[in-house]
């Protein structure tokens, strides 16, 4: 155990030193108050073992890993694995490419908790090593040239479509995405992350580099999390600006707790998340512990529930995340029609967006985040993209729907140098 006065001095050196690796991921708290985070922030680096899955049967093979490597896993869940849990299909343009399913166990493991780091995994002395570390000098981000997948014009009348299938009766909500993309793109990945999160710290934010693959991550959302045998999903539905004006900013919270569009669309996902976790609870276990709370990020205001239950001893956990997955605030109700709809209105493929990567513990705790407000990076072929979206329910208007994509898109265009 050491004690790291300068904790976000350190955090930089250390990530520089894990990007030496082909695999390396952080997962950052921020230091935001959580009952449930166990480490300010935790960071694996290289690969003592690994599972990549790109087509059927995942779950399965990971738990089989599971079993097989009963110490700490890190990894992440594309948002994909829908189509072996239900009968889905994704043909949307992927440039991307990431598995559908990777998880390592890693040779070096760092937790930091009070500023002080403790090596998990490894010897004491990497903690000198990276102390030592030199960061080198690279190239700084150039301005990048961002296009959108779809012109304004195309998404409002995509809203309008799925507005009339809310009016049909096939849906009540369902989350639509659009995506900014750059070809060409020439980044320093941990460089880029470093300016993301300073502009926009989130309680789950995270950097994972697969090979070639990046996700640059400010996601202020949990998607899942055990804590012995409990289980924690926070979805956030509803959102509003942040202002200068500390008069103006509590005002603009206090409207956003009391919107009655907001909570219909923040309720509809609480019942689709109880009822994803009534499939792996004790009977009778599932609460939802806090409805419409208000939660303050730097770019926005989110409100955020909280729904638990007690994990049903007969049920893996693995499978417990299989029968939440994908997360509701992501999807929509009825979820498997939402998700049809996607597929259908959607231009690109989702793949990591809007899927998962966390951590499990040796003991089979767990704790997977929401991949959004995410830069996504494929550094052979350099492109990058990073999509948004919201909730689309029967009340939406289209031209501020449009509006609250660019406003959750506002800190990746300010990291990226972008209009």
């Amino acid at each position: 155990m050491k004690n790291t006065d300068h904790t976000s001095a350190f955090k930089q050196k250390a990530l520089h030193w894990a990007n030496q690796f082909d695999v390396c991921c952080l997962l950052d708290s921020n230091q935001y108050p959580d009952v449930y985070s166990a480490y300010d922030f935790i960071l694996a680096a290289d690969v003592q073992a690994e599972i990549q899955c790109n087509s059927g049967n995942a779950f399965e093979q990971l738990k089989a890993f599971q079993e097989a490597n009963k110490q700490w896993l890190f990894g992440f869940f594309s948002y994909d694995l829908k189509n072996e849990i239900e009968d889905l299909v994704s043909n949307n343009t992927d440039h991307l490419n990431f598995p559908e399913l990777y998880f390592f166990t890693p040779k070096y493991l760092i937790a930091v908790k009070n500023g002080m780091a403790k090596v998990l995994i490894g010897d004491d002395a990497v903690l000198n090593e990276i102390n030592n570390f030199t960061i080198e000098e690279s190239e700084s981000t150039s301005h990048l040239n961002i296009e959108r997948r779809l012109s304004k014009t195309a998404y409002l009348n995509k809203i309008i479509k799925l507005k009339e299938h809310i009016i049909r009766g096939d849906i009540y909500e369902v989350n639509f995405c659009q995506e900014f993309f750059a070809e060409n793109a020439k980044i320093n990945p941990v460089e880029t992350f470093g300016l993301l999160n300073d502009i926009s710290p989130t309680p789950f934010a995270g950097f994972l580099k697969v090979n070639e693959h990046y996700i640059l991550s400010s996601t202020p959302e949990r998607f899942l999390a055990k804590r012995g045998s409990k289980l924690i999903s926070q979805p956030i539905k509803g959102t509003a600006r942040r202002s200068a004006d500390s008069k103006e900013d509590e005002q603009i919270k206090i409207q956003l707790r009391n919107d009655v569009k907001e909570q219909s669309e923040n309720v509809m996902i609480v019942d689709l998340v109880r009822h994803d976790l009534t499939k792996s609870a004790v009977k009778g276990s599932v609460k939802v512990e806090e409805l419409f709370g208000i939660y303050s990020f730097p770019q926005v205001h989110q409100m955020i529930s909280t729904i638990t239950c007690e994990l049903d001893s007969a049920i893996h956990f693995i499978d417990a995340i299989k029968n939440a997955f994908p997360m509701g605030s992501m999807t929509g109700a009825p979820k498997v029609k939402a998700m049809k709809l996607i597929e259908q209105y959607e231009e690109t493929k989702r793949g990591i967006y809007s899927g998962s990567f966390g951590c499990i513990s040796p003991d089979g705790n767990f704790d997977f985040n929401v991949v959004i407000r995410s830069i996504l990076y494929h550094s052979a072929n350099q492109y990058l993209s990073f999509q948004v979206g919201g909730a689309i329910t029967y009340h939406s208007d289209a031209e501020k729907e449009y509006e609250e994509c660019l406003l959750k898109a506002s800190a990746i265009l300010k990291v990226l140098n972008a209009e």
